[in-house]
Formats: structure tokens, C-alpha cells, sequence
């Protein structure tokens, strides 16, 4: 396996590499899971080279004890890398490799995509994701780039970056891993108790029910169902919880004829915020 920690590096090895083939990226930010392992054995069926980055983006935190608490485990990442190919290339730059002197994102006009629901919570948030995503574009120049849908709104967010900048590079949604009790995989569950990480299980439950009250219910009273729910669930303090259009991400007034829908939820626990998504139709 080999490891790059500078853009430079990472640059210099790629050359010959993106001559012969095609070139995949998995971004991430360390604390792997099989939700990531899942991304990196798809790019690597699809292509000839596969690059994982490794990077805690702080341009993207709103909550700096967020940041702070955010899981580091190199040796078991590399570990889990190495376990499905020795030949997945490593990038894991320093914030000052990355940003320099200027630890600021750029701003970006996504077209409203970024002002719901996780946009509405996080000032910033996906100025910040458009910053990093499009920093290891120009660095990595990949064929294709791998996205989970758990952060279904960052995947739209992705797609929209690369249609306004004019990217060159395929972007591919992968569904979402979940536990053996459906909480979506999530480098953020390892901070939750044994015990309330096995309950976290009712926020898929709890949408998979809301799923088939859409079918006969309207948007609204599908929301209010879903609110009805958590607020009998002690310890799980419910955020917000959105019906949208997966194109538009607008929230769902009255469902149209062939539209299709997600809900979107985020949900704190233990002071971790989870989020889910499920399409509903």
C-alpha cells in the first residue's frame, strides 16, 4: 500500500498511473467503516486504479467540538484498506498541506440544494464539502468519484459542484450500509453506548414505516407521524425530518405523478448526531 501526505506526492505517483487506465477516488474522513469499505470494492470493480483520502475537513464543522471529537484510527484504517487491496492508493494530507495558511471555504451558488435541511442547521456546512471535494478533484483528476447515499444531500450537493465547475468526472451514489439493526453505518456511531447504539435501530424502523404511510398519506401527515414517533422515544431528540424531492431537495407540499421522494431525518443521541435518508416511493 502506499501513502501519500502531500499533493505534490500524491501528483508525482498518479502520472503514470491515470496514463494507464482508469483513475477512481473514495474521500473520506478516516474511521472507516464497511459503509466506506463497501465504496472502495465498487471502485475497485469499476476501475483500474483506486486513491482513498483520508482527511478530517474542518471547513465543513460548524460545531468545533464536533471537529475535536471526530474518530481517528489510522492503524485500523489502513488495516481495513490493506484487507481489501494491497494496491488502493492512500492520500492523507495535513490541513496545512490542504489549505495553507487560509482555512477558509469557498463559496459556492448550488442553486438551493444547500439551504435545507442539513444547510438549515449547518452555516457554512456544504461550502465547505464543495472546498474539499473540489480541492482533491484538481489534485486526484479521477475518472470517477464514489459517494455514499447516507449523505444523499452531500451527493446532490457533489453532483451540482461538478455540473458548475464543469468537472470532468463521474460521480456515483452507493447505497447505504447499514448495522445488523439498520442504523446506517456511520464513523460517528463508535462515540454512541452499546445500548443506545443497538436502540439507534428505530430511526430506519421508524422510516420504514413512514414509507408505507406515504403511500396513502400526504407529505405532511407522514412528517407529523414520524414526529409523533420520537417524541415518545426518550433519548433520541429528534431534529428535523423532511420529505423532498430527490432532484430538487424542495420539501413536498402535494406529491406529484412520477416525482420521487426521500425522507431525510437527523436525530441526536448521547449528543451524536445521526443522520438517515430512505426513498420512499
Amino acid at each position: 500500500m502506499w501513502v501519500a501526505e502531500t499533493k505534490e506526492k500524491l501528483k508525482e505517483y498518479l502520472l503514470n498511473r491515470k496514463a494507464n487506465g482508469t483513475l477512481a477516488l473514495v474521500p473520506t474522513m478516516g474511521a472507516l467503516h464497511q459503509g466506506h469499505a463497501s465504496l472502495l470494492q465498487m471502485a475497485l470493480s469499476q476501475n483500474d486504479h483506486v486513491v482513498v483520502s483520508i482527511f478530517v475537513n474542518p471547513t465543513q464543522f460548524n460545531n468545533k467540538e464536533d471537529l475535536l471529537k471526530y474518530p481517528k484510527k489510522w492503524d485500523e484504517d489502513l488495516a481495513l484498506i490493506g484487507g481489501i487491496s494491497p494496491d488502493i492508493i492512500v492520500f492523507a494530507p495535513s490541513v496545512a498541506d490542504i489549505y495553507a495558511n487560509e482555512v477558509e471555504p469557498r463559496h459556492y451558488d448550488f442553486n438551493g440544494l444547500d439551504k435545507v435541511m442539513e444547510g438549515a442547521f449547518r452555516d457554512d456546512h456544504f461550502n465547505g464539502v464543495g472546498t474539499i471535494v473540489e480541492t482533491l478533484f484538481t489534485v486526484v483528476a479521477p475518472d470517477r468519484a464514489y459517494f455514499g447515499e447516507k449523505d444523499f444531500q452531500q451527493l446532490r450537493i457533489v453532483q451540482k459542484l461538478v455540473e458548475i465547475r464543469n468537472i470532468p468526472v463521474e460521480i456515483i451514489g452507493c447505497p447505504i450500509v447499514r448495522e445488523a439493526n439498520g442504523l446506517a453505518m456511520s464513523s460517528r456511531n463508535e462515540r454512541l453506548s452499546p445500548p443506545t447504539r443497538q436502540r439507534a435501530g428505530f430511526i430506519h424502523r421508524t422510516l420504514l414505516a413512514a414509507k408505507t404511510i406515504f403511500g396513502t398519506k400526504d407529505a405532511l401527515e407522514t412528517k407529523e407521524w414520524i414526529k409523533g414517533a420520537f417524541s415518545d422515544q426518550e433519548g433520541f431528540d429528534l431534529e428535523y425530518v423532511e420529505i423532498a424531492d430527490v432532484e430538487t431537495l424542495t420539501p413536498v407540499l402535494r406529491k406529484k405523478k412520477h416525482s420521487k421522494y426521500r425522507a431525510f431525518i437527523a436525530v441526536y443521541a448521547e449528543g451524536v448526531r445521526l443522520i438517515d435518508n430512505l426513498a420512499l416511493n
